[in-house]
């Protein structure tokens, strides 16, 4: 997007540079890289910085509205209640595709966002290695809020550990060494000394939960969570003394009910010149927009692109039987904007933050991109291509 940058970063890109890359990645952490990492940072001129943070910004103001919370009372379903809420989430990811107006100018669209912690870890560490391993104009910084990685380090700290020690605190999931994202793990662990420990492993004792590591049984004081109930369904014969909706004496840093309050559906309450039209399907009353080929259908409680529909016709939709549980969203058109060898790549950036029990508002601590040829943004629509993955944002400061 920035043509300096790209055109620098390009001339240089060698193919056995990025093995060498990839290679460093995989043997920091053994067999835990289970996901394709692109080519190429994203390079983000400074007047689409400002308006991806004007866009954030104006989504923050309403998840900050005294109202945010009882609008979304329906979005936690009561067989997944958890109790313990804190005030607020204690992370924030806004997803943007990059798009471009009318008058020609690059500009960000909303597609998601979540209450729920990214791969904090992990993308400090992506970033960092591009750095270490590409040579990349020192004007451009994938770090907000912090000027050093150490100092992101000691704020995710803060975060996440608060006051406890970090073997009383833990990254909580189920069966974690089988998650595509365990290379987060296994980073957040360097960072900040927390565990993580499988949901079938907690033992409970009253209100109190304990794990045992190296033959002593530790209490769990607080949780990192990382689980969410769409995974915890596809083990339906699980026995375990703790359950994800028990009441017990633990704080949580990223509780589970703000998983389902900030997500698809906070979206029809959004609006602005950065967010697309968005309505629950139930509004429409059967009365649907005529360009149906202009929207795509994502049902509220699947995640991970899971049930969107992008090619619709009004009988898809009069056969829903719980149109409130559906949102309509005007489909955006991502402009293909990173130029690699053999052609334009489209961008999708998430911009991440984390939110302190005692703060007003959340802080923008990082970000990342996805880079994609295909329909959608995600590893199926992207097999077998190349210059697309995972990757880092650098921003032009």
């Amino acid at each position: 997007m920035h043509k300096q940058a790209r055109e620098a970063f390009n001339n240089s890109f060698t193919e056995k540079g990025y093995e060498e890359f990839v290679g460093s990645l995989s043997a920091a952490f053994p067999g835990q890289l289970d996901f394709r990492v692109a080519e190429t940072p994203v390079f983000i001129p400074k007047n689409l910085t400002e308006k991806i943070r004007q866009a954030s910004d104006e989504i923050i103001r309403t998840l900050v509205s005294p109202d945010f919370r009882a609008k979304t009372d329906r979005a936690v379903p009561s067989n997944q209640y958890v109790p313990g809420e804190n005030a607020h989430t204690s992370f924030l990811a806004i997803d943007f595709a990059i798009c471009r107006n009318e008058a020609g100018e690059l500009v960000p669209q909303l597609i998601e966002l979540q209450g729920f912690p990214s791969i904090f870890g992990y993308q400090a560490f992506l970033s960092e290695t591009f750095r270490k391993h590409f040579d990349i104009n020192e004007n451009f910084k994938y770090l907000f809020g912090s000027d050093t990685y150490d100092e992101y380090v000691s704020k995710l700290k803060a975060l996440i550990l608060g006051e406890e020690q970090p073997e009383n605190v833990i990254l909580l999931e189920i069966y974690p060494e089988k998650q595509k994202t365990r290379i987060d793990f296994a980073v957040t662990e360097q960072m900040l000394g927390i565990k993580a420990v499988c949901y079938t492993k907690l033992i409970r004792e009253g209100r109190q939960l304990f794990y045992e590591k190296e033959g002593r049984k530790i209490q769990v004081k607080r949780i990192y969570n990382r689980l969410i109930f769409d995974d915890l369904f596809n083990y339906p014969d699980l026995q375990t003394s703790y359950h994800f909706t028990d009441d017990v004496d633990v704080q949580w840093v990223g509780h589970p009910n703000w998983f389902f309050r900030i997500s698809k559906f906070a979206m029809p309450f959004l609006n602005g010149e950065f967010v697309p039209e968005t309505r629950f399907l139930s509004e429409y009353q059967g009365d649907f927009p005529n360009d149906l080929q202009n929207y795509v259908l994502k049902p509220l409680f699947s995640f991970a692109g899971s049930g969107v529909q992008l090619h619709l016709t009004k009988a898809d939709l009069d056969a829903i039987a719980d149109p409130e549980n559906y949102i309509l969203q005007r489909k955006v058109a991502y402009e293909p904007v990173i130029q690699a060898p053999d052609g334009l790549v489209k961008c999708e950036i998430r911009m991440m933050y984390g939110w302190p029990d005692d703060a007003e508002k959340p802080e923008l601590l990082i970000s990342l991109s996805r880079l994609s040829r295909g329909e959608m943004i995600g590893v199926r629509y992207n097999k077998d291509f190349t210059w697309v993955g995972g990757s880092a944002s650098f921003f032009e400061h």
